[in-house]
């Protein structure tokens, strides 16, 4: 007997002493930091997914941004390791676990769009850049919470999971509508977020997150299976914590869809590699305009001091800044551009997708009802609403709609005869508000402005802290199709200033 407890206390005493493997370093992890982890042999596919999952257990119920965790997350990769050992090659984003906003469709999730009208909605495929992503072997990790319908810029508020906080500070609003994806992405519960953006919704809560948020051309990436707003203007793309893993999530998505004829404009115009654009000296020679149109229109002191702070940033790093621009009639073009065609996309997508006879209407989406009386107006305005005559040629995309292609052009003229790479100025010209005052501190959102009524492409990349430890960020517009120029720049910005850091409350 005792001889047996000996054997037991060498055992436990061993035991002890094996050196235990150490806890993943999830905070700030990119995808070539965790590809080197797995060609090291430093952790799996699965051990990253099981540490992402233990981290959201742990900490959202603070923000409140995951609505759901695919149930196979832990087996598809599984299945990614497998397939590395037996290869010994990893794809572009081999076993990195993405965040997806819950209006895009993914096969084995509901896609509720965070309305009780679709809470039991379980698409039969995936839409098609979650094809792609999947393809290039992204983990589809989780679910994000979102506004209803997209409906509100202003916070992430829905019927099926609540309010999602900011990380950074709790009382206040992620922005919306894909403010899940960005409290997600900024407390660090994936490596990589997907948000579509109708006016502001992937760059408003990538700037209210310390994020990079890439609203591209519009007909770059397809929107195929995605619940629409107003799908003329509407596009998806990424919500990353670096510009490289943004660029390297764009790499993989953009192209050509059938399904979404818009994408046949991107023909001829994507570049082999996105990623040679990647040059942390490319702002020397460029040449910036700065638009205080934007800037100066109500600002907040302290934002404004940070874009005047960008300023000298921008020009310590080498590039010429042409302050300021003024575009000719801007006032006037950017007025009635917006076009409310929520009611006939969505019924489209209802008769796509959900093919279900009691769940075909807007009137069926008002008869089931909603918790949020922001959300029960938006969708008693779209009752009747105040649509032009000609919807042909006042409601079509940018490539056909003449007033758009008239914003358009005298920006991109004035561009051209400045020589200008980008215009810049702050994505929001105030720090996000309070969530109980979300309506009337709603100022300063500079995204709905341009961009999604000319087509052309927009990023955002942080551009630093309030007192308060809020964030700020930065905005570069580029001409159509110019996502290696703009990624050139803000890569350049983003290395020479490194803004980006964690939120202290998951720390």
């Amino acid at each position: 007997m005792n001889r047996i407890l000996a054997f037991l206390l060498l055992g436990l005493v061993w035991a002890c002493q094996k050196p235990q493997k150490a806890p993943i370093p999830l905070e700030e992890l990119t995808i070539s930091q965790i590809h080197q982890g797995y060609q090291n042999g430093d952790f799996s596919s699965e051990e990253l997914t099981q540490a992402y999952l233990d981290r959201i257990h742990a900490w959202d119920s603070l923000t409140n941004s995951i609505s759901f965790i695919h149930p196979e997350a832990l087996s598809q990769a599984r299945a990614l390791d497998e397939e590395f050992a037996k290869t010994g090659k990893l794809r572009p984003l081999h076993g990195i676990p993405l965040i997806v906003k819950d209006n895009i469709n993914t096969l084995g999730l509901p896609t509720t769009a965070g309305a009780l009208a679709l809470a039991d909605f379980y698409p039969e495929t995936d839409a098609f850049i979650i094809q792609k992503l999947k393809d290039a072997g992204a983990i589809i990790l989780a679910k994000s919470n979102m506004a209803e319908w997209a409906f509100s810029p202003m916070h992430s508020e829905s019927s099926t999971l609540g309010t999602t906080r900011n990380p950074y500070h709790l009382d206040h609003v992620p922005a919306g509508s894909s403010g899940g994806t960005g409290a997600a992405v900024a407390a660090n519960f994936g490596t990589i977020g997907l948000g579509t953006d109708t006016g502001n919704s992937i760059r408003g809560p990538s700037s209210h997150h310390a994020l990079v948020g890439f609203r591209t051309t519009l007909g770059l990436v397809s929107r195929e299976g995605i619940v629409p707003l107003y799908l003329r203007n509407d596009v998806v793309g990424p919500m990353c914590r670096t510009v490289e893993d943004a660029v390297r999530v764009l790499q993989v998505i953009a192209g050509l869809d059938p399904k979404d004829p818009i994408t046949a404009n991107s023909q001829g115009k994507i570049p082999a590699d996105y990623l040679q654009s990647l040059q942390k000296e490319d702002l020397k020679g460029s040449r910036i305009g700065v638009f205080r149109t934007l800037s100066e229109a109500d600002p907040d002191p302290e934002i404004s001091a940070l874009f005047e702070k960008a300023i000298a940033d921008l020009k310590s790093l080498g590039a010429t800044l042409i302050d300021s621009v003024e575009v000719e009639n801007f006032d006037s073009l950017r007025r009635n551009q917006w076009c409310p065609v929520f009611r006939e996309d969505l019924e489209k997508f209802l008769a796509d997708y959900v093919k279900r006879d009691t769940m075909s209407t807007l009137e069926d989406v008002i008869r089931v009802g909603t918790k949020s009386d922001y959300a029960r107006n938006g969708l008693q305005r779209f009752v009747e609403p105040n649509l032009p005559e000609n919807m042909d040629q006042d409601c079509g995309d940018p490539f056909t709609d003449l007033k758009r292609i008239a914003f358009r052009e005298v920006i991109e003229k004035v561009m051209d005869s400045l020589q200008l790479d980008a215009l810049i100025y702050p994505s929001w010209n105030h720090p996000p508000a309070l969530i109980k005052r979300f309506q009337e501190e709603y100022k300063g959102d500079n995204s709905q402005i341009i961009s999604p009524h000319t087509g052309q492409p927009a990023f955002t990349v942080p551009m630093g802290f309030t007192a308060k430890g809020l964030p700020a960020g930065l905005q570069f517009l580029g001409k159509m199709w110019s996502e290696p120029t703009l990624i050139r720049l803000t890569y350049a910005y983003e290395q020479g200033t490194l803004h980006r850091k964690p939120p202290a409350l998951t720390q």
